[in-house]
């Protein structure tokens, strides 16, 4: 199996250890797994959660289609076990979809959810990306062997379920700019009324994304290194598992496999893994340097 995420490194780790309150002593090993985290957690983060959950559960209880949320999920699972495999194959042909059928599950979870106003649901009972709510659903979702079960199950290394976590942890400055609608000031230049929930603009704003690379690295060969390739398979994965961990929260909704904090817990954090995968995918991948990009032609040549 191969491991896409990044080396973690020792200023990653401490702030991440810090969010979570773990004491450095038990900070000093080589290994950084969510496991081994999950019996140095202190405190209980579940009661604020639970209550923000149990008003979502009470929206949408009786909407949801079980049916066509297990099948989704399960075709996103499959699909994401085929990640290596379009790797693999490099740059897409003109015109194929390795990477849209990445995807194509995913989307059929999203329009169910935007049909039955799941998505407005979530944003009304959710807060901002605060450090307090971000901190609470971390501790929430190192806890719940459930969820961190499902991304093992999804091909996620030990380090990269770390790294997926982390992620949400170490980044609520870029969080906190992606505002609920009902937040964002009078006086921007475009309509608010018409700005999707965040939790809406997070999930299908990432499967937008992986549906532009097949075209976007058929079109920039030319420039795509190895190191680009990796960097843009791991925001990728990131992103899609975030969707399946906000897919699986709803799926907990209809067959009561989730707590209510353990909902709000995978809500949360599953849209957030999709922010910072779609705003690190663009600076990996799209926004492409002159120290990021292959050799010219002439420079190879000579």
């Amino acid at each position: 199996m191969t491991n896409y995420a990044p080396e973690i490194d020792d200023e990653e780790r401490r702030r991440f250890l810090r969010v979570l309150g773990v004491t450095s002593a038990a900070a000093v090993g080589s290994d950084l797994t969510l496991d081994g985290l999950r019996g140095k957690l202190h405190g209980d983060s579940a009661e604020e959660l639970s209550s923000m959950g149990h008003a979502i559960r009470g929206d949408v209880t009786g909407e949801l289609d079980a049916d066509l949320l297990a099948g989704g999920l399960s075709g996103l699972a499959t699909r994401m076990g085929r990640i290596e495999d379009v790797r693999a194959a490099g740059i897409p042909a003109r015109d194929e979809r390795l990477y849209r059928e990445l995807a194509a599950s995913a989307w059929t979870i999203n329009d169910h959810l935007v049909d039955i106003g799941f998505y407005e649901s979530v944003e009304s009972h959710l807060p901002a990306f605060t450090e307090n709510h971000i901190e609470n659903v971390a501790h929430e979702l190192i806890r719940a062997e459930l969820l961190t079960n499902t991304l093992s199950d999804l091909g996620f290394s030990e380090r990269e379920k770390t790294a997926l976590v982390m992620n949400v942890v170490n980044n609520t400055g870029r969080l906190a700019l992606w505002m609920p609608t009902k937040d964002i000031p009078e006086g921007v230049e475009f309509d608010v009324e018409h700005v999707a929930p965040l939790h809406h603009r997070a999930a299908e704003g990432s499967l937008l994304w992986v549906d532009d690379m097949d075209t976007h690295l058929w079109q920039n060969e030319v420039l795509l290194t190895d190191d680009i390739l990796d960097a843009a398979m791991w925001d990728i994965k990131a992103m899609l598992g975030g969707f399946h961990l906000l897919g699986t929260a709803a799926q907990g909704v209809t067959d009561g496999s989730l707590t209510d904090s353990q909902l709000t817990a995978a809500l949360t954090a599953g849209t957030a893994a999709m922010i910072v995968g779609q705003e690190d995918l663009t600076n990996d991948a799209f926004r492409i340097t002159d120290e990021m990009r292959a050799p010219h032609s002439w420079e190879v040549e000579g």
